[in-house]
């Protein structure tokens, strides 16, 4: 699949950074190897080494730039055709409180372990930002930074 030039955030030997296309959470990232294979074991020890590197800078730019409280990272898909890829979420205070909000989630503010500690669970959270942000044709207001704003800000970011 071709990244548009418009969601290209950063790029090394062996990896793309881009936004999710599909996405109107502002930071919401795809990693994607440049090598054609879903499974890291035949991955060039070049890219490899690169990874984790890599995944920390993301991570630190989403923290440091854009004030996500958390960012998620995770690997998902086995699609035939796509390589291996991770999603890189951030997930801001004002997410999760629409998620808070949300009366399919109140349940697990019950399992809380105790006083001041939040329940917040990260599976949960992650299908939330999937739902609410990717796959709703009218998502939520986003607060703060558009998407294109994002991807500029964090291009230089990850210069």
């Amino acid at each position: 699949m071709q990244i548009p030039d418009r969601f290209l955030v950063a790029e090394t030997e062996g990896w793309l950074v881009n936004h999710r296309i599909n996405s109107a959470l502002p930071g919401y990232l795809m990693i994607s190897s440049k090598t054609n294979t879903n499974d890291l074991s035949e991955l060039p020890e070049a890219a490899l080494t690169e990874l984790g590197p890599l995944l920390a800078r993301v991570q630190n730019a989403l923290k440091r730039k854009l004030n996500a409280g958390r960012v998620y990272i995770g690997r998902y898909g086995h699609s035939p055709g796509f390589p291996i890829h991770f999603h890189v979420i951030p997930i801001y205070e004002w997410v999760e409180e629409l998620f808070w909000k949300d009366s399919r989630y109140r349940v697990l503010q019950n399992f809380a372990d105790g006083p001041g500690e939040t329940p917040t669970d990260g599976a949960e959270l992650t299908l939330f930002v999937w739902r609410e942000f990717c796959e709703r044709a009218e998502p939520p207001p986003v607060q703060g930074r558009s998407v294109a704003e994002t991807i500029e800000l964090l291009r230089r970011a990850m210069r």
